[in-house]
């Protein structure tokens, strides 16, 4: 565990899933002596549920005031029925994600954030939530406003580009991102990153590159998918990400479609000789 800023303790757990380059974060924030709470609880794993409570342990197994969930990925939610069960506190996340955590933990653990809700951290520690779909439907990012500290979960992370469910929100959620002007991003994986501003002007730029050779490749006659991706992404591309660089090549098309920009024909079926 090291401490990233006052208030900030972070979590390190290595991990080597394809998409978690720089391993994935789990951060304390508040007080020790006092009042904290705790973002996110990892994968359904032992051993990184006993290195989040090993660090409650160094931490002073202080008071838990809450355990935020920026989003209901597996990786993000695992473990945290026996975290909780230890911590003995409510779990704040999105409303849309409510349901599902309910048969793990109970009606009367889990309740649903507003957009803008101050959750107290200890003393005059305290964290704004954000709603930030794109991600996911049900993301919520933190931030501490007086120190300008972001807690992106996946909308960011600190070591490469994200996946995105929704690329029209996902723009509007990098946008509110923007507008906080972060000086720290704690991302959900890859490193912290201090030049926030620039990193997170740099996210949107790549977005913007990513629509540029999208359109362009439809102006050179490239439909298919699979072939845009062939056009757009280094031909070094490790295998497991092409699924991934496909489905934000469709996130591109559905939104240049929501913009009117682009039409979809529809497949046609012929019989064969």
């Amino acid at each position: 565990m090291e401490q990233i800023a006052p208030h900030v303790y972070r979590v390190h757990i290595n991990d080597t899933h394809a998409f978690h380059p720089g391993g994935t974060n789990i951060y304390f924030v508040g007080d020790p002596s006092g009042e904290m709470v705790l973002i996110d609880t990892g994968e359904q794993d032992r051993e990184w549920t006993r290195q989040i409570l090993d660090a409650y342990g160094e931490l002073g197994r202080p008071r838990m005031a809450a355990i935020l969930i920026t989003h209901g990925h597996l990786d993000h939610i695992g473990g945290l029925d026996r975290i909780q069960d230890v911590m003995q506190t409510s779990v704040l996340c999105h409303p849309k994600l409510v349901k599902r955590l309910v048969p793990f933990l109970g009606e009367e653990a889990v309740t649903g954030l507003r957009s803008r809700q101050r959750i107290r951290a200890g003393g005059q520690v305290a964290l704004e939530a954000r709603f930030t779909p794109g991600h996911a439907e049900e993301h919520v990012c933190f931030f501490l406003r007086k120190q300008k500290i972001a807690f992106t979960g996946d909308t960011i992370l600190g070591s490469s580009t994200s996946t995105v469910q929704d690329l029209s929100t996902y723009m509007r959620s990098l946008a509110l991102i923007q507008q906080f002007g972060p000086s720290i991003i704690c991302p959900a994986h890859g490193k912290v990153v201090a030049n926030a501003q620039g990193w997170v002007d740099g996210y949107v730029d790549h977005r913007n590159m990513r629509e540029r050779q999208v359109v362009d490749a439809l102006r050179r006659g490239i439909s298919d998918v699979d072939e845009m991706v062939k056009a757009i992404y280094p031909k070094n591309l490790k295998r497991a990400l092409r699924g991934a660089a496909a489905g934000n090549v469709r996130q591109h098309l559905t939104k240049l479609q929501k913009e009117g920009l682009v039409t979809e024909q529809p497949t046609r079926y012929v019989l064969k000789a």
